[in-house]
This record gives C-alpha cells, sequence and structure tokens, in this order.
C-alpha cells in the first residue's frame, strides 16, 4: 500500500495528532514481557529488539520526527502476573501482543487474547502452544516440532547414524522433545535409534551406569538441553548487565553431536543466533549493540522480526484489521527482498508456527562458530 504506516506504540491513546502534512496513524501493540525474574535476560531482549524495530519504523513514517515508545508490562516471570497484564493489556484494545517468552505464561494467557481476537506474537517454544487450536497465536521462534524433525533429518542425511542414545532430562520440556524425535516429530526422519533416559532425578546408579556404557558403544549422541539456564535479575537494567557478560545462548541449545565414537565432537542445533553468517542479521547484532550497548541473543532477533513481521502484514492486508491480519498471517511467507528486517526469510503455517532456516554451532576456544545451515523444513 502506498501510505507511510507509523508504527507506534501508545500506552493509553489510539489517535495522536502531531502537526504533521499528513495524518499519521498509530497503533496500540503493548509489549508484555518477563523484564524482572528468572527471565529477565530473555525478556530484556526481546523487549529491547522490539523497541529497536519500532524506532526503525517510527523513524522513517514520521515527517515531525516524534517517536513514542512501546508500553511495556513486566510479568515478573511469573505466569499468574502475566495473564493479568495480558488482561490490562487487551482493556487498552490494542492491535496486537507482543510476548511473553515463558512458555508456562503464555499457556496460561494465550486464551484472553484468542477470546479476544488479538493476534499474539510470542516467543515461547513448547510443542504445545500452538496445538490448542488458536488461530491468534504466532511463535517468532522454533517450537519443539520444528526443530526436533530439523536434527532427525541431519541425523539422517548427513550423519548416517544407526543407533543413537538420546539423553534427556525429566521435564516437561525435554519428555516432551524426546516424544517428538522417537515418534511423530522424530522417528520418521532419522529411521530410529536408541534411546536412552539416564538423567532424570531419582534414577537407580546401576541404571547410569548401564546408560553409560551403552552410549559409549552408539554411532550418535544427542543430549537435549533447551537454551541457557534463566539467570535471576532483580531488574531490567541488572537483566541487561548480564546478558552483556554472557556468552549467545545458542553454545547451550539443544542437540550434541558426537563424531565416530560418542564424546569427540560437539555441535549444537541453533533455531536462532547473532553469530549466523547472514549479512542481514550481523548488521542488525550492530544495529542492537550501538543502540543497547550489549549484544543480543536470540531472544533480541524474535522481538525485531515480529515486529516486522507484522508491519510487513499490515501492510499487505492495507489496514489495521486484527481478524485480517491473523488470517494473513497464516500461510505467509516474507522474503527479505520483501521485507529486510525479516532478516531472513520466514513462513508461518496454519498453527502459527514459524519455518526458517537453522544453524549448527560449535564453541571453539570459548567462541561460537557455525559449522552448517540447516535449510527450511518446508523445502
Amino acid at each position: 500500500m502506498n501510505k507511510r504506516i507509523r508504527i507506534a506504540a501508545l500506552a493509553a491513546a489510539l489517535g495522536f495528532a502531531a502537526g504533521a502534512a499528513y495524518a499519521q496513524q498509530t497503533v496500540n501493540m503493548p509489549i508484555v514481557i518477563e523484564l524482572s525474574g528468572a527471565g529477565a535476560v530473555s525478556g530484556t531482549n526481546f523487549r529491547d529488539g522490539a523497541v529497536l524495530a519500532i524506532d526503525e519504523i517510527n523513524a522513517r513514517g514520521a515527517s515531525s520526527g516524534a517517536r513514542s515508545a512501546p508500553p511495556q508490562s513486566d510479568t515478573q516471570s511469573n505466569p499468574g502476573v502475566s495473564r493479568a497484564q495480558v488482561q490490562k493489556a487487551i482493556d487498552g484494545n490494542p492491535y496486537v501482543i507482543l510476548g511473553p517468552v515463558f512458555s508456562g505464561s503464555v499457556k496460561v494467557n494465550m486464551i484472553l487474547a484468542q477470546q479476544a481476537e488479538v493476534p499474539q506474537f510470542t516467543g515461547a517454544e513448547a510443542a504445545d502452544i500452538t496445538q490448542m487450536g488458536n488461530a491468534y497465536i504466532f511463535r517468532t521462534s522454533f517450537g519443539q516440532q520444528m526443530s526436533m524433525p530439523k536434527i532427525a533429518n541431519y541425523i539422517r542425511d548427513s550423519l548416517k547414524a544407526k543407533t543413537v542414545a538420546v539423553v534427556w532430562v525429566n521435564n516437561d520440556f525435554a519428555r516432551r522433545a524426546r516424544h517428538l524425535h522417537e515418534g511423530d516429530g522424530g522417528a520418521q526422519h532419522q529411521g530410529g535409534g536408541r534411546h536412552l533416559d539416564r538423567v532424570g532425578p531419582g534414577r537407580l546408579r546401576r541404571r547410569r551406569r548401564e546408560g553409560q556404557r551403552r552410549e559409549r558403544r552408539c554411532d550418535l549422541r544427542l543430549h537435549e538441553r533447551r537454551g541457557e539456564r534463566p539467570v535471576p535479575a532483580r531488574s531490567a537494567q541488572a537483566g541487561r548487565q548480564q546478558a552483556a557478560h554472557r556468552r549467545d545462548d545458542a553454545a547451550r541449545a539443544e542437540g550434541d553431536r558426537a563424531g565416530g565414537r560418542c564424546g569427540q565432537r560437539r555441535e549444537r542445533h541453533v533455531g536462532l543466533t547473532v553469530d549466523a553468517p547472514v549479512a542481514a542479521v550481523l548488521a542488525f547484532r550492530e544495529k542492537f549493540f550501538k543502540r543497547f550497548n550489549y549484544l543480543p541473543d536470540h531472544n533480541g532477533i524474535k522481538g525485531y522480526t515480529a515486529v516486522y513481521a507484522i508491519k510487513h502484514a499490515t501492510e499487505k492486508i492495507g489496514k489495521f484489521d486484527r481478524k485480517l491480519l491473523a488470517k494473513t498471517m497464516h500461510g505467509l511467507t516474507i522474503k527479505p527482498e520483501q521485507e529486510p528486517g525479516i532478516l531472513m526469510e520466514a513462513t508461518w503455517d496454519d498453527k502459527g508456527d514459524i519455518d526458517r532456516i537453522s544453524f549448527l554451532a560449535e564453541v571453539i576456544d570459548g567462541k561460537q562458530k557455525v559449522t552448517q545451515i540447516l535449510p527450511k523444513l518446508g523445502k
């Protein structure tokens, strides 16, 4: 569409008079995110990525140079608080809601956005979030049902492993990932394998020793570890300080690869990383650092690309219509040549899951190095 779209987030109004030569349209786009508690690092990165994108769009669309900051609500990394904050955001008649990142919070608050028919863009990764029939939920990162088949395809096509030892932590996230690898999300891709439960709490030492001996005889060891361990933060400022000093989240991402006998070499499957050998991603990394004075992790990319996906879909439909936005997002593919802010080609399916390239990486001398790019599942 030809008219300029100014995506400015205002806390209490949907109208704005700037004295410009043309009427500037504004839209309420609140960020409900983890700014304190265990998720502060992830939430702060997501928030800052979204703010960076909003400011870029504002700067291009505003003739007066006026800028607005998006309203931000802190979930305190608490599902109950997140639900209350989403309800508060809905009461302000938003166009979309950005966040949260934690799956537990999204599971309890997304029903509110669904009932209000407000599209919600989240960085959460639990598989069942997009399997509940919610037409208004959209991911900006892989769910488990996307990442595990990618790993399985790689095992089948590149490593050609015959036996696979799966070492998994006995929690909700890892149990679901193991199920996806063994069954509906993975076995048909990698052709089966030897699966070991060795890490779960309360396991007998004898079983652990037996599992270790069996691991040593495998072709490949697949170790499920979700992202990095959350670091508590008392404030958003503390979250930024922690983020500035830590390694990229991909250093502890899901999936270890062993060449030959298990343990000789390790590669991690990384859905998103600012170390990706993609020019647009590296440029984003530099812009983010220049603006916020710390290097982002993958959550920064999630927030940034969410805003640009919303911008592109809104321009495609030509108006601010929440129902039509959600309908348009399903089945939508956005390419960087169409919308540079999307960074990498991305496709959303009928459930709101995202598909795009991902990466294998190794940590060498304390630094992450991307060793291979894995294609989209849909290709």
